[in-house]
């Protein structure tokens, strides 16, 4: 039987390189994350390193924008070590959560698990838990509160002090 290969180009090496911009792959090394690929990288204090890289990769899938890098998830997420320095039940909330994403995630753990679809049917069957919820309540500010990231998302900040929307083009979010 004579095998049948698929007739196309499929990724070049400059579409690959492109495409890894977005969630690029993160190196631990000691109690930090490192980026390389972006020259970033977040220290972590309480929570273990790898439980870092896990959440800015939750944190990616809760929140997905192409558009942003992922040192920004990383600044969203950072809160959450300072909270687990402050209470350890919740440093054992994370660290306890994190351990259950990568057992239903199976051998490559949840940051393993390469297709998005894969790791949002793990979020669904979650998304109840205290875990879940923690991490997504803290992200819905922590995420969205980073003076630097509003103008990609067409707001302007607030208007009180310039006299209001009305005034100042309420209706011209170009992204809805």
């Amino acid at each position: 039987m004579a095998t049948v290969y698929e007739n196309s180009r499929g990724l070049s090496r400059r579409e690959l390189l492109k495409r890894g911009t977005v969630g690029a792959a993160f190196i631990i090394s000691g109690p930090a994350v490192l980026c390389p690929e972006a020259a970033w990288g977040l220290e972590a204090t309480t929570l273990k390193p790898e439980s870092m890289a896990t959440l800015i990769r939750l944190a990616r899938d809760i929140y997905p924008h192409d558009q942003l890098a992922d040192r920004f998830y990383a600044i969203a997420v950072k809160g959450q070590d300072a909270l687990a320095a402050k209470n350890p039940e919740h440093r054992t909330l994370i660290e306890e959560g994190i351990a259950d994403l990568d057992r239903r995630a199976g051998a490559t753990g949840y940051r393993g698990l390469g297709w998005e679809d894969d790791r949002v049917a793990i979020l669904r069957d979650i998304e109840t838990t205290p875990f879940f919820q923690a991490v997504r309540g803290d992200l819905v500010v922590s995420l969205y509160n980073q003076k630097e990231l509003w103008p990609i998302f067409g707001y302007e900040g607030e208007s009180y002090s310039k006299g209001g929307y009305i005034s100042r083009g309420f209706d011209d979010i170009e992204w809805l």
